[in-house]
């Protein structure tokens, strides 16, 4: 493993999470107020102080599409952001997120399946599920792939990081490989079903499906600052961890639990989007150093913002019609991981 260690310049800054809570304010502002129908916040806002009755479309656009998108977006990108956190914290590895193990991959397939296979699946399934089919069994195939490693990567009663890292690799190209196999019986419209929700996007998302997958994000959103100082401490090897009372086993089972609720969630909620798991965590460590206590609820905030604008570039970008969200995260994401690569890499010839 490589062990993660603090940036040169790193230094505290006791007034980031501040920052961090504006930038993703300002976001949100945005978000609310950009779009290709025209409805402005400012103007309904204006209305609303003039005493003027608010044009029902522009309610509508307001409270039924931008409200619900932006939430997701937020709910999203602090679940990702989180999850690449605690990801590299456990593998003590800057490159590490939740793909590594799989889980990524895993829910993916599960999207897919329902896709090409949904339409042979009994009508009362069908009935019950709707619109949720290819959401639930997203998150049905990240937790399978859960399930599995976890028995595979148990020894003696101890979780073996080195195992389960082997194990999501061995995983992850099972799945890829099932995923092809689904995609080569795929008609026309089901092949571009599988590329809409392979780059991943926030449209159409509604009150309804946030209802379904906020309670899997956000609980780890909320609760995973308190794996901070475990994190910390495996950092020095999980020898030192155990020295100093850290539960390691215990800490390795909450962590990779968080990881497949909180990606889960996401794929589920928006399809693959790729970078933000990566890039928060490393920008953070950049400006404010590795200690995972603070590390975490900022990677959330920022993780939020990042992904709120990249939607709105997203929507913006090409009107009238509208970017997939995991090309603007990928084309914004790739020149800084790289740039971060060739960073450490100066660091460490130095």
């Amino acid at each position: 493993m490589v062990a993660l260690s603090p940036p040169a310049r790193a230094v505290p800054l006791p007034g980031l999470t501040f920052v961090l809570w504006l930038v993703l304010v300002a976001a949100a502002l945005l978000a609310l107020t950009v779009g290709p129908s025209g409805v402005s916040l400012h103007n309904m806002l204006a209305d609303l102080l003039a005493g003027r009755e608010i044009a029902l479309r522009d309610w509508v656009v307001l409270t039924g599409i931008r409200l619900p998108r932006l939430l997701a977006g937020m709910l999203v990108g602090a679940g990702l952001a989180v999850s690449g956190a605690v990801m590299q914290g456990l593998f003590r590895n800057p490159l590490a997120d939740p793909s590594v193990v799989g889980v990524t991959m895993g829910a993916g397939l599960g999207a897919v399946a329902a896709i090409v296979l949904g339409g042979s699946l009994p009508i009362a399934v069908g009935a019950v599920l709707g619109t949720h089919l290819v959401p639930v069994a997203a998150f049905l195939g990240g937790w399978a792939v859960v399930l599995i490693l976890s028995a595979l990567s148990r020894r003696g009663g101890q979780v073996s990081i080195a195992t389960m890292l082997l194990a999501g690799i061995a995983l992850t190209a099972l799945a890829g490989a099932l995923t092809g196999l689904l995609v080569q019986a795929a008609d026309d419209a089901q092949l571009r079903d599988i590329t809409f929700w392979n780059l991943g996007s926030l449209s159409g998302i509604g009150w309804d499906r946030i209802a379904l997958v906020a309670p899997l994000i956000l609980p780890v959103v909320l609760l995973a600052p308190r794996l901070g100082q475990g994190l910390n401490a495996m950092a020095l090897g999980e020898a030192a961890a155990l020295h100093m009372g850290i539960a390691v086993d215990r800490l390795k089972r909450q962590a990779v639990l968080a990881v497949a609720l909180a990606t889960g969630g996401a794929v589920a909620m928006a399809g693959a989007i790729g970078f933000v798991g990566i890039i928060v965590p490393h920008l953070l460590r950049l400006v404010s150093g590795p200690d995972h206590r603070p590390l975490l609820p900022r990677a959330a905030v920022l993780g939020a913002a990042v992904l709120t604008l990249a939607d709105v570039l997203a929507r913006i970008a090409v009107l009238p019609a509208e970017l997939p969200i995991g090309i603007v995260t990928a084309c914004l994401g790739a020149p800084v991981f790289l740039w971060v690569l060739l960073r450490r890499a100066g660091l460490g010839d130095a």
